[in-house]
């Protein structure tokens, strides 16, 4: 019995020198202070066996709060000594701590969470409203500023990335052309850095921001991507010991000679070519514009050919306002339809001229979107439909459909201001008008309203069912294109492949 006694007193010591915890707690220190007493083990705990058991507390009391006991019946527990004084101080710090998540999740509920559904509600209606079909090609915004463009663009490239966001420079061997001199400024104002070299770095670390920031802006043409391939290609070629300057010197020429010849000579030989197709009293049809078809036309003019011009436009550009403003000018009889009109206008044309923006490799043009109906519009009346084209425009993809690759023109071109302002009274109909109270403030908005055409975009972009889209270019088939003329002479459209990959390897 005296064995016992001795054995069963430095439980409570030990319980004593530790600070009080829960009662399971408790019990399982005195199962661990008993029961190495019964065998006959050390009557006192160590350091190391008290730190141990502390740990083992602490884990017990964490399971205890992450249960369904929630952590304030633990928290309000009493406590004694050193713990009962820290326990408070944890408290403080966890409430503390805690408010932080509860502090964040009402703000993300209330203010980002507001603004992320809507424009992913736009997104998704936008998707949704378009289709599947042209839902991607919103998916990549356009540049429209300087805001957000690198340190490493070139100023030239940064003015012509603006041209093009605002089509001022239109037209893909226009936007090849500027593409060209733009990269002429950038590569005289290169400098090679030590340790490099320049057919490694200048294609690379230098080049590649220019045409991310113009595709960015705008997305690269056909003719554009053979140019840029072609000219990385010229730069890889430079012989590393060949000096700074020589290197620049030659790379300037190659690009002169290009442009030379892959697009002032191809212009020249493609107009005289179509201009002898051109006959005493025929009526030639347009559509848009075409900088080689406006060459031609002019050429057969000069010439003294007698014929007459009609030309068919659309929106969003309108660019055959400009063609036909030339035409009449240099003295050509013109006569100017919308698209609208376009089964008029085709009853009284010989031949169709057509400008191409790309052609693919399956035969079918990618030009200005409308092309399409008039080549079948052509086909129907038996009219033979001609593509002027130079070859820097051909491509070896492949092109089923306007659906898959296209261009999305800006809202904003989509009405005009006569159109936006025509629509204004239509504002009373709206169902977020009709919801409106007061009749006063409804005058007063529709008078304020009257010259401020702005906001009629704002009421498609809010509605559910009502969309813009306007693409910039449609496919035609080759079965509706009886000829090609390029710089190589009049082709099939099934030889585009043929003439691609000789003008490629030349």
């Amino acid at each position: 019995m005296s064995d016992q006694t001795a054995e069963a007193v430095p439980a409570p010591v030990a319980s004593t020198s530790q600070p009080q915890d829960t009662p399971a707690a408790t019990t399982n220190g005195d199962a661990k202070a008993i029961k190495p007493a019964e065998d006959g083990a050390l009557k006192k705990l160590s350091p190391a066996e008290l730190k141990k058991q502390k740990q083992a507390e602490k884990q017990a009391r964490r399971a205890q709060q992450k249960g369904p006991g929630g952590p304030s019946k633990e928290q309000g527990a009493p406590k004694d000594g050193q713990k009962q004084s820290k326990e408070p101080n944890q408290g403080a710090k966890n409430e503390q701590a805690r408010p932080v998540p509860i502090r964040r999740r009402p703000s993300q509920s209330n203010v980002p969470v507001q603004k992320e559904p809507e424009k992913k509600s736009k997104k998704e209606s936008r998707q949704a409203g378009v289709g599947l079909f042209f839902g991607h090609l919103y998916s990549q915004p356009k540049q429209q500023s300087m805001n957000g463009a690198g340190k490493d663009v070139h100023p030239a490239v940064l003015s012509l990335g603006l041209q093009y966001s605002s089509y001022a420079i239109c037209g893909s061997t226009a936007r090849m052309v500027a593409m060209l001199l733009s990269f002429k400024a950038v590569i005289e104002s290169y400098q090679t850095p030590p340790g490099t070299s320049l057919a490694r770095h200048l294609t690379n670390h230098h080049l590649s921001p220019q045409i991310e920031y113009l595709r960015s802006c705008r997305p690269l043409s056909i003719s554009m991507g053979n140019a840029i391939r072609w000219l990385k290609d010229v730069i890889i070629k430079i012989d590393p010991s060949t000096p700074e300057a020589e290197a620049k010197r030659d790379l300037l020429e190659e690009v002169d000679i290009f442009i030379r010849e892959r697009v002032t000579a191809a212009d020249r030989l493609i107009r005289d070519l179509a201009s002898t197709k051109i006959e005493p009293g025929d009526v030639i049809l347009t559509y848009a514009s075409s900088s080689i078809v406006e060459q031609a036309i002019l050429h057969a003019h000069k010439a003294g050919t007698p014929f007459s011009v009609i030309i068919v436009d659309s929106k969003p550009l309108f660019e055959g306002k400009q063609l036909a403003r030339k035409l009449a000018n240099a003295g050509v009889k013109v006569r100017y339809y919308l698209i609208t009109g376009a089964s008029h206008a085709i009853q009284d044309a010989t031949k169709v001229f057509l400008g191409a923006h790309a052609m693919m490799s399956n035969g079918r043009l990618y030009s200005r979107v409308g092309t399409a109906s008039i080549s079948m519009l052509a086909s129907a009346h038996s009219l033979p439909v001609i593509v002027l084209c130079q070859s820097v425009k051909f491509t070896e993809k492949v092109a089923l459909d306007s659906i898959v690759g296209n261009e999305v023109a800006p809202a904003e071109e989509l009405l005009s201001e006569a159109e936006r302002r025509e629509l204004l009274p239509l504002k009373s109909m709206l169902p977020s008008s009709r919801n409106a109270s007061k009749n006063d403030d409804k005058v007063a908005a529709s008078e304020e309203e009257k010259t401020d055409t702005s906001d009629v975009l704002k009421w498609i972009e809010e509605s559910k069912n009502l969309h813009h889209l306007q693409v910039l270019y449609d496919v035609t088939p080759a079965k509706y294109i009886d000829m090609v003329i390029t710089e190589y002479g009049g082709l099939p459209p099934s030889s585009v492949p043929v003439v691609h990959r000789l003008s490629t390897n030349i």
